[in-house]
């Protein structure tokens, strides 16, 4: 949180270098799945602590006066999800970096725009696709998935054997949950991750929470 700042570009290219952004062939950016889940370790620890200790955490980080924390975090638009990045970025990163170009990395962080919590290898639905998938695809299964979502990491994990227990006859796609809000409104779904079956394009049945490949059998066999 210094007045003088390092090359924007110096900071991205850091950032890409080290595996924590990538950068697609027509320039579009996105954090890495590796840097997102160090982010969701610093944003659950971040994202609880009280407003004394989140000012507490920027005087140590920062060398702030305690009594102008407040003002320094609002002189520089700082908040707890600029924190959040600077730690995770300080976290991930091989070799030590200056604050300075921390802080701007930190910046860019915040404003890319994060890479989606659906697995690579599901087809990912949004709230323009799901309803032409569910009608070309009348048997499928529909994953939820959420960012910062444990539960969702350690389904991850699983998923090879989860899809080996899926017949081969049955679709399979993946939806972020908090962009679908129109899929997850109508199939009232609050919780990630959310297994939900259809049958001849209806819902019917649901499984939320961490689905281990078992209970995805038992799912398929009631409905399938």
């Amino acid at each position: 949180m210094s007045a003088t700042h390092p090359d924007p570009e110096t900071a991205l290219d850091t950032l890409i270098a080290a595996d924590a952004v990538d950068e697609a062939p027509d320039g579009s950016l996105t954090t890495t799945e590796e840097f997102e889940k160090v982010l969701a370790i610093y944003h659950d620890v971040y994202g609880a602590i009280s407003t004394e200790e989140f000012h507490q955490t920027v005087v140590d980080l920062f060398d702030v006066d305690p009594d102008s924390v407040e003002a320094h975090l609002e002189a520089y638009d700082v908040g707890r999800t600029d924190v959040v990045a600077y730690l995770a970025a300080q976290s991930f990163l091989d070799v030590p970096v200056g604050q300075d170009l921390l802080t701007v990395m930190a910046s860019l962080l915040v404003e890319i725009t994060p890479s989606s919590p659906v697995p690579d290898h599901l087809s990912e639905l949004d709230d323009d696709a799901f309803e032409a998938f569910l009608e070309s695809n009348p048997n499928a299964i529909v994953t939820v998935w959420r960012r910062f979502c444990t539960p969702c990491d350690g389904m991850k994990d699983d998923l090879d054997e989860i899809l080996d227990r899926v017949p081969a006859d049955v679709a399979v796609a993946g939806l972020d949950g908090e962009a679908t809000d129109d899929f997850c409104r109508r199939y009232e779904v609050d919780t990630a991750p959310t297994v939900l079956c259809f049958r001849d394009g209806e819902l019917r049945e649901s499984a939320s929470g961490r689905t281990s490949p078992d209970d995805v059998e038992r799912l398929v066999d009631r409905v399938y």
